[in-house]
């Protein structure tokens, strides 16, 4: 599998709760599918996990069925049923017998939680990234122009600085910069795949760190690397837990700080202290939260 097919598959395990959320999902759904007009929605995916996503999806948000489904190297979902069409409709707040390009309708949006996923559907039927280990790039692709100029708008709001070009007759917003392309798998319900960017980035920052230091041991760098990942990797799963909370401040002090500073050896790290901390007890409380850490995993 590929690393975008990873992150929708780890999207798909986010569980279907609240009615507001499920609809907002299924609206960037539409906004980002093949074709939603008021004769028909088709959806075309070639994610496994997303064509077993959607069924369930639309009964929780609109409490309707798909008028018919194709399976094969992709899967195929359509509603030419007026009436559900209407339904739909409807919940999104457009009038089925007005002609229109398709507007982002932003009252469904209010909420962080709705906001979050909506831009889920939208990367689940029109998104793409790509692996951070070859370079940064995540992109919402639309054949809905009005409507995909509008959640580029909706994503400026949300602080990010997304860019846009249009590609063969569809409007695509896409992303460079790795934090954002973190931090916006992480809002939309892809943890996983965002530590693997940033795991990425601090490979590549470490290897760029290698090549300004002609002194440099390239076997130590790449220890040191695979440490930091390593590390990195355990705490988030400690924070995820919520068990960094609850430990000694010294040893949160710790956590905190390298996952702030994962491109930071450990002598670099223990000089950001206040007092800076000798290399040796650092060290001491790494190996602790990595027990921890190793008892979580198990």
């Amino acid at each position: 599998m590929s690393f975008s097919s990873d992150a929708k598959a780890e999207l798909c395990r986010v569980p279907l709760t609240r009615r507001c959320c499920a609809r907002a999902e299924a609206y960037g759904v539409l906004l980002y599918a093949g074709s939603f007009s008021p004769t028909e929605v088709r959806i075309v995916t070639e994610s496994e996990d997303f064509a077993a996503r959607l069924p369930k999806l639309f009964q929780k948000a609109f409490g309707v069925r798909f008028d018919a489904q194709e399976s094969g190297s992709k899967s195929i979902f359509r509603i030419t049923d007026g009436q559900k069409l209407a339904v739909i409709l409807e919940a999104l707040g457009y009038d089925p017998d007005q002609h229109y390009a398709l507007h982002v309708n932003f009252a469904l949006l209010e909420e962080e939680c709705c906001r979050a996923s909506f831009l889920r559907g939208a990367f689940l039927a029109g998104g793409s990234v790509t692996d951070p280990l070859k370079r940064y790039h995540l992109e919402l692709a639309t054949p809905h122009l009005q409507a995909g100029r509008e959640v580029e708008a909706l994503l400026r709001d949300m602080g990010y600085e997304p860019k846009n070009v249009q590609r063969q007759g569809n409007g695509v917003t896409y992303f460079k910069q790795s934090d954002h392309i973190e931090e916006l798998l992480t809002r939309i319900g892809a943890p996983a795949a965002a530590m693997e960017v940033m795991a990425a980035k601090v490979e590549k920052e470490m290897r760029n760190t290698v090549n300004r230091r002609v002194n440099c041991d390239a076997a130590n760098v790449d220890k040191a690397v695979a440490a930091s990942r390593e590390q990195v990797e355990a705490l988030t799963r400690l924070t995820d837990a919520g068990i960094v909370a609850t430990l000694p401040v010294k040893l949160q002090e710790v956590a905190v700080a390298r996952l702030l500073q994962p491109e930071l050896s450990l002598s670099e790290l223990a000089g950001t202290f206040d007092p800076p901390l000798t290399k040796s007890c650092l060290n001491h409380r790494m190996r602790k939260l990595m027990e921890l850490a190793g008892k979580e995993k198990a």
